[in-house]
């Protein structure tokens, strides 16, 4: 879709080369806000070039990763990371980590972005996949609690505060409580029962950037689709 340079819009890209671009594009097309949101699927530089704020989709990080780099796509990213927002979620998380952990055979290639390590598959293969209500404060309607969808879902494994960068604001944890006994925990976790504080954060802010370790787009609430549009894309349009 082309994005005419209007006052009144705002072009939020999702980048779709693989993953779940589609659902992320019906969760935007609800949304109802102070301006227009034209929504972009960028599979090229020139499509990328037409956003205001961006979404890597759940997927796989790995073949996200490659196909951006045979569509010339990597660097373009790196550098509208350094100006406008971007928002990940699931392998769109691992894709803005600083670093990561538990990769495939070759390694990884990353954006950056937020000062994280992630590792990879944190709670397991895809048949120890679950879901969790969670409680998130900063959603619209924050007493009805938000269904976290955890598909392969990466565990934030260390967070790396630094001057040079805006604060880390965390926006949602994962209570033990919710995370299935077969889960509590995987290897990275040095073998006892319990969540390490980072990894029970799902959800977290640095500066215009979002990641979620979950797949929002996934479900029928368009909330933290919302929460990232009124947070990160909006506030310097206005």
């Amino acid at each position: 879709m082309a994005h005419v340079q209007v006052s009144n819009n705002v072009a939020i890209g999702i980048l779709a080369l693989q993953g779940a671009f589609a659902e992320h594009q019906t969760a935007l097309q609800k949304l109802s806000c102070q301006k227009k949101i034209a929504v972009v699927l960028v599979r090229t530089v020139e499509d990328l070039s037409a956003c205001d704020a961006l979404i890597i989709p759940g997927g796989e990080s790995t073949t996200i990763a490659l196909l951006a780099k045979l569509a010339g796509l990597l660097e373009p990213l790196r550098t509208f990371l350094q100006k406008k927002p971007v928002w990940g979620t699931c392998a769109g998380a691992i894709l803005l980590a600083q670093a990561v952990e538990n990769t495939k055979k070759g390694g990884q290639e990353l954006l950056g972005g937020i000062s994280v390590t992630v590792a990879r598959n944190g709670w397991g293969s895809q048949v120890e996949s679950f879901e969790a209500a969670l409680s998130i404060e900063g959603l619209r309607d924050p007493t009805t609690p938000f269904m976290g969808v955890f598909i392969r879902a990466p565990v934030v494994l260390a967070i790396h505060p630094s001057t040079e960068n805006p604060p880390i604001e965390i926006i949602a944890r994962l209570p033990i409580n919710l995370v299935p006994k077969s889960q509590k925990l995987m290897a990275h976790a040095g073998g006892d029962s319990g969540l390490h504080d980072s990894q029970s954060i799902v959800a977290l802010r640095q500066g215009r950037h979002m990641l979620t370790t979950f797949h929002p787009e996934l479900t029928k609430d368009s909330r933290f689709h919302e929460y990232f549009v009124r947070t990160c894309v909006l506030p310097p349009l206005l």
